[in-house]
This record gives structure tokens, C-alpha cells and sequence, in this order.
């Protein structure tokens, strides 16, 4: 059988490397939209000098409420739209395409995936044809028994056995479960080295869920493919994540592994976030949840943007940025409560911080 790594017409077989290597750094990203009207000046900062390494074999998730920045950071490092500042970095190299042939190149090694596997895929084309193009966009013009080979090895590596029931049906003829399949299987096409998972399993039934994170799981320890996983579901990322990163109006606001900012979150916006996760043996918290809105990003508060619904915050928060300060082993949070500065703020005990922001009406 025909195997996935193979290179393209235009690109040379990509470096190897050991699991664990960077392969992809997004290097003080931000991305500010300018507000449509006449002689308007103003600007949505959808994101803010975003920092971090995708490295071959693991999975790094991108958490936080929506309008938080997360997709548009997945379609920045995608290509799909223009950075305001900052750089995007493939093996080391600036990776910033300046045409068609180059974002072609790109694409043969970052691919995404896409939240709606409905939309993502062509309605008046089967299977076969969706998977056929991309295969021939990156692999070369195959035909015949070469084809059928290639496209019945990617079928098979996303669980849609046999290839034979799958491979003539439209889109609208299959799952939701299904439909994200094959549209995982058009990305595997390309042979990647980066999988941008935008959201991938929040418009499926709760009941396929796991299967497809089961999927990327196995594709990550095969493949050793490098995968950014982006939701708003803080417990699935403790399940399939490496590493977790905290996203809040344009910031990340803590990062580390996922076990530990799951079970231990140290920044206030984490572990509101933590406790609204819903805990079927809570349902009062469950149907209470979080309260508060983000703050506008037109206009977004000065300081640590997390400052108007956090009960902790003082005025060194509401004046200065927070960098990312180190609270641990590889884990970070930027929360002036862990400075050393002597006007810093005083946190609640560890596991207390949800509690104080919902009484205490920092969320309210």
C-alpha cells in the first residue's frame, strides 16, 4: 500500500526530526480588524502578542470562551488571512507566504480542520472527488490503481472501513461523525507535519466525540504529526492535550501541561473557566455557571484584561500588562498576583479563585 509519506510535486521530502522537536512557532502574533464606517479608526484586537511551539508528536490545546481569539489564531497560522504583526515560523524558518506557490508549498505541510465538517465539504461532489483533488494537489497526478490505492489507504487511516461504502456517497449522505472523517482524511492527504483543529468536535453528537479525538490521538502516535487542538471544552483538553494553553480576549493568560491547568489552574479566568465545566454530580453549579461578559475588544481595559470581573484585581491590574510569570514547572500564568512587586494583588487559596469571583460579584 501506497504510504502517506510522500512528497509532493513541489515540495522536498520535509525534515524528519524526533517527536518532541518544534516544528511550528507563532512568535508574538496579533491580528487587530479595522471597524468598517467612514474615517473610522477604530480596531477589534482580536489577538495580542500570542506566543508558542507546536512540536512534532504532541498536542497543544488552545482553551478559552468564545470570541476569546482562538479560531483566528488557528487561521493566521493557517494562512487563510493576513498578520498585523508578528511572524509565523516553520523548522525555524520564516514561513510568511508571498504567493501562490509558496502558500501551496505551505499547505503541504499545514493543514486544517475545520469546526463544521458540513460546510467544509463540497455538497455536489462524493467522497471520491473531494479526496481525488486533494490528492492530486499534493501528491502528483495519480491514476488508476495508484488512485484507488491512495485513496482507499486514507479512508482506512480514518476508520471508514470498508472504502467501498463511503467512497461514492455525497456529504449529506453520511454522519456528522463521518463527514469529519473524510474531512480529516482531505487534510492526511497532503501528508502534514501540523494539524490545526479548529474546534473539530463541538457540532458532533456527544456520543461520536471521543471517537474522532480517539482518531487524532492515534494519527499524533502514528504520524508523529503536530497538532494545535482549539476548544472551549477545558475537560477534553485534560483528556487529549499534552500541554494547554489559556486564551482570554486576545491573551493567553496561563499555559502548561494539561493535567496540572486542569487540576490546579492558577491564573482567576482558569479556574472560573475549570469550575464551569460541567460536573454532572453539581447541577446547581452546573446550571448556574459563569457569569460576566468579556470585555470589549475595541476598546479593551487597560492592564490585565481579565481585571473588571476579577474580585483580586488592584491597581497595578488595571494599569500594567501581566507578562507570563512562572508558577511551576514549564507552567506560566499572567496574573500579577505571582510578582514579586509589592503592590501585587492577593490571591485567594489555590481552588478558592471561582468561588470569590462568583460571590464576591467579580463576574456578576
Amino acid at each position: 500500500m501506497t504510504s502517506l509519506r510522500i512528497p509532493g510535486p513541489d515540495r522536498p521530502d520535509a525534515p524528519t526530526g524526533a517527536p518532541g522537536d518544534v516544528v511550528l512557532q507563532a512568535v508574538d502574533l496579533r491580528k487587530h480588524f479595522k471597524l468598517k464606517g467612514l474615517g473610522s479608526r477604530d480596531v477589534v484586537h482580536a489577538v495580542d502578542d500570542v506566543n508558542f511551539e507546536l512540536r512534532r508528536g504532541r498536542v497543544l490545546a488552545l482553551v478559552g470562551e468564545s470570541g476569546s481569539g482562538k479560531s483566528t489564531i488557528a487561521r493566521l497560522l493557517a494562512q487563510l488571512m493576513p498578520l498585523t504583526g508578528g511572524s509565523i515560523r516553520l523548522h525555524g524558518e520564516d514561513a510568511a507566504v508571498r504567493n501562490r506557490r509558496s502558500f501551496r508549498r505551505y499547505v503541504g505541510r499545514v493543514q486544517m480542520i475545520f469546526q463544521d465538517p458540513f460546510g467544509s465539504l463540497n455538497p455536489v461532489h462524493p467522497v471520491r472527488h473531494i479526496l481525488t483533488r486533494s490528492i492530486r494537489i499534493h501528491r502528483g497526478r495519480l491514476r488508476g490503481a495508484e488512485l484507488e490505492e491512495a485513496l482507499v489507504e486514507l479512508l482506512d487511516r480514518v476508520q471508514l472501513k470498508p472504502a467501498e461504502r463511503y467512497i461514492e456517497k455525497y456529504p449529506h449522505e453520511l454522519s456528522g461523525g463521518q463527514r469529519q472523517r473524510v474531512a480529516i482524511a482531505r487534510a492526511l492527504a497532503a501528508d502534514p507535519e501540523v494539524l490545526l483543529a479548529d474546534e473539530p468536535i463541538s457540532m458532533l453528537d456527544v456520543s461520536i466525540r471521543l471517537g474522532i479525538l480517539n482518531l487524532l490521538q492515534d494519527l499524533r502516535d502514528r504520524l508523529h504529526i503536530a497538532i494545535l487542538y482549539i476548544t472551549h471544552d477545558i475537560a477534553s483538553a485534560r483528556y487529549f492535550a499534552d500541554r494547554t494553553m489559556v486564551m482570554y480576549a486576545g491573551r493567553i493568560v496561563e499555559s502548561g501541561d494539561s493535567e496540572s491547568v486542569t487540576q490546579d489552574p492558577k491564573h482567576p479566568y482558569t479556574q472560573l473557566l475549570v469550575r464551569s465545566a460541567p460536573d454532572p454530580d453539581d447541577l446547581e453549579a452546573r446550571a448556574r455557571g459563569a457569569r460576566g461578559e468579556a470585555p470589549s475588544l475595541v476598546k479593551p481595559p487597560s492592564g490585565c484584561r481579565f481585571n473588571p470581573r476579577c474580585p483580586f484585581a488592584t491597581d497595578l491590574c488595571r494599569t500594567e500588562v501581566p507578562p507570563l510569570i512562572s508558577v511551576g514547572d514549564e507552567r506560566e500564568a499572567a496574573c500579577w498576583g505571582y510578582s514579586d512587586r509589592p503592590d501585587r494583588p492577593v490571591l485567594a487559596p489555590a481552588g478558592r479563585g471561582a468561588e470569590r469571583i462568583e460571590t464576591e460579584g467579580g463576574a456578576a
